[in-house]
């Protein structure tokens, strides 16, 4: 399926898609009611102002959770490419030859085409907020916002205007078919005074559940302030549009307030903390944890929880949570052998493993495979991390249980590997360590996919270093989850997901404040942070793989296994372990300037049932790539000369 949107102002009279609400309901969450659009007076009104704030939250939807954004952060990195059943969509963006990435094709539509429209929100807010009685903690929810779509823009696409027909950072009412893209500078500096205007006036706590707060802004700060940096200094000189001069004398000033301004926000955390474990902070029964900062919210309310959308067969669009679909492989392709024979003799084959509502499974969509190299020796999730790192545990789903009792099946056991039984419930299949490897004899029988068996055990296995495009662990992060299954197998399985899309984590802020202080020299402290988080994964209370409560600490392993000195690629190691699948991907591979570097070459195995031997691809990963397409809808709505639209463009995508 290929989606684009077609057209794209700047600048609109009519802002669509909105919600407002009266701030008066005495629930702790955003009362939303649907609005078809705001009239430009809207924002002479409190009531106007309010709804408009609540609109700042509610397009978040239409990006995060979305699987083609996932998409446009994910494929083509060194966490995944496209699966058996990509579309162009996903082929382009690998780069990897199957596929041309342009203006038509990019999937940074999606940011462009909300983002504008939210940021004139936010402009309109900020401009009559004062006159219709809003106080200064309501508009700094505003100029977050601002600015934290301006931060996505500059770092997608390089510059982008600031003036949207009425002039740089002013609410426009007139439709303008006219555009001038500001430097990368000038939008950073427009950034910066938004979100230190936000970390002022936010409160330290949140107004209602998932709002914004001191601490929110001061993230985004730092991380601004550290993507700043990275783009002064520019160490592998890629390019930006439009050109301009940069300072990189200034770059080590920038690193120092990223790693002040996080270090303020660790040390003050608020109503933040990280949880106890990793998996507490990924299942779906502690969604809106204390470590989640921002998200973009959904529940099982299917008239407002979701934009209006219902949860039925799903749009697969915007502004549905239906990310998940992508990362998911179609296990609902194995059968299994049962005890029961048909009229002719023959064994009754089942499918022991069905599509159900629940975080390890949902529906499968096969448009994203994880690459193999991560799973295999050196990467970041080898052998030994496996061993001690409760991240993996929490991160994948690894073995495959039964759940054809659920469906109202009624035989009592299918027949597993070496024909041991296996009953509801167990593990039918699984994903085993590259180390077993040589302990698996791959029978290749018709309907086990390419499965393979180990002596002694009733589940099917294969090795991680045999991913394929067809079949690869699932994220289970970021999979569904519903209250209302009643015991079977959820009949809204095949919708978007009713859970929050996690947009900003406190555990970042160690992060973000390790890299500037590798950055600026400071290797203690930058492995004092890092180990933080370390130290936190190695702590597990709960197997979500074997569905069991467990008591392990390999803490002392885990911090011991960390290197004497942290370097960038260690850092970028880190986050992917911390963030694997979830959309960071691409931001941190362009920040650092090691996209070329750690994804131009990559492993997995082919796209057929029993495929399971790997093979190398190669991508072209030009520096002009480095910034995505403006979407040719905008180039095509803007009446300017084809010169000017030319122009316009960033210098890598021009015809």
């Amino acid at each position: 399926m290929k989606t684009k949107n077609i057209k794209y102002f700047l600048a609109a009279g009519l802002l669509c898609c909105g919600l407002s609400t009266t701030f008066t309901s005495c629930s702790d969450i955003l009362d939303e009611q649907p609005r078809s659009q705001f009239d430009p007076t809207f924002f002479t009104t409190k009531t106007g102002i309010e709804g408009g704030l609540t609109s700042l939250y509610a397009h978040l939807r239409y990006f995060y959770g979305n699987g083609y954004w996932l998409n446009h952060c994910e494929t083509g990195t060194d966490e995944y490419t496209y699966a058996q059943s990509a579309d162009g969509n996903f082929k382009d963006a690998d780069l990897s030859g199957v596929g041309n990435l342009t203006s038509t094709s990019s999937r940074s539509d999606l940011l462009w085409g909300t983002a504008f429209a939210n940021i004139n929100t936010a402009n309109g807010i900020i401009e009559n907020g004062a006159a219709a009685g809003i106080d200064d903690a309501l508009l700094a929810e505003a100029y977050f916002f601002r600015a934290f779509d301006y931060f996505l823009l500059v770092q997608t696409f390089g510059g982008v205007p600031l003036d949207l027909g009425a002039g740089e950072l002013k609410f426009n009412t007139s439709t303008v078919r006219t555009s001038v893209r500001n430097t990368v500078p000038e939008v950073y500096t427009a950034i910066f005074a938004d979100l230190e205007k936000a970390v002022k006036d936010l409160p330290d706590n949140p107004r209602l559940t998932g709002t914004a707060t001191k601490n929110l802004a001061r993230l985004f700060l730092s991380k601004a302030y550290l993507t700043y940096a990275w783009w002064l200094e520019n160490p592998n000189q890629i390019p930006t549009y439009p050109e301009c001069n940069r300072e990189s004398g200034q770059a080590n000033s920038y690193f120092q307030k990223a790693y002040q301004t996080a270090m303020e926000a660790i040390n003050n955390p608020g109503p933040y903390g990280l949880q106890p474990t990793f998996y507490d902070v990924n299942v779906a029964t502690n969604d809106r944890n204390s470590e989640i900062m921002l998200y973009a919210d959904h529940d099982e309310n299917e008239k407002f929880g979701n934009g209006g959308a219902g949860y039925g067969w799903g749009s697969g669009g915007s502004p549905e949570n239906f990310a998940y679909w992508m990362e998911t492989w179609n296990y609902t392709e194995m059968t299994a052998k049962t005890d029961r024979k048909d009229d002719d003799g023959k064994p009754i084959f089942i499918n022991p493993i069905q599509r159900e509502a629940v975080q390890a499974l949902g529906r499968p969509w096969t448009r994203m495979a994880p690459i193999a190299d991560n799973f295999m020796k050196g990467g970041v999730w080898e052998d030994a991390v496996k061993a001690i790192d409760s991240r993996y545990d929490a991160t994948f789903t690894l073995r495959y249980h039964t759940n054809w009792k659920k469906a109202g099946g009624t035989d009592a056991f299918v027949y597993g590997a070496n024909d041991m039984k296996v009953y509801p419930n167990e593990v039918y299949f699984s994903w085993v360590p590259e180390s077993e490897d040589g302990n698996i004899n791959y029978t290749g029988a018709d309907g086990k996919l390419g499965f393979g068996e180990m002596a002694g055990r009733a589940d099917f296995v294969v090795a991680v270093n045999h991913i394929s495009r067809k079949k690869y662990p699932i994220n289970w992060k970021i999979g569904i989850y519903r209250t209302d299954n009643a015991g079977g197998l959820g009949s809204k399985v095949n919708g978007g997901s009713p859970r929050p899309w996690n947009i900003a984590k406190f555990s970042e802020l160690y992060l973000i404040a390790a890299e500037a202080a590798v950055k600026l020299n400071q290797n203690e402290e930058a492995k004092r942070l890092v180990n933080v988080l370390r130290a936190r994964a190695g702590k597990q209370t709960f197997s979500q793989n074997d569905d069991v409560a467990v008591s392990v600490d390999h803490t002392e392993e885990m911090l011991a296994a960390t290197p004497a000195t942290i370097t960038i690629d260690y850092i970028l190691d880190e986050r992917s372990r911390e963030f694997w699948g979830e959309g960071y991907r691409w931001f941190d591979l362009i920040r650092t300037q090691t996209w070329a570097k750690r994804a131009t070459t990559y492993h997995i195995a082919g796209s057929g049932y029993t495929d399971k031997d790997l093979e190398e691809f190669k991508r072209n990963i030009p520096v002009g790539f480095y910034l995505r397409p403006i979407p040719q809808g905008q180039l095509d709505g803007m009446e300017m000369t084809d010169a000017e639209k030319e122009a316009y463009q960033n210098p890598a995508y021009r015809n």
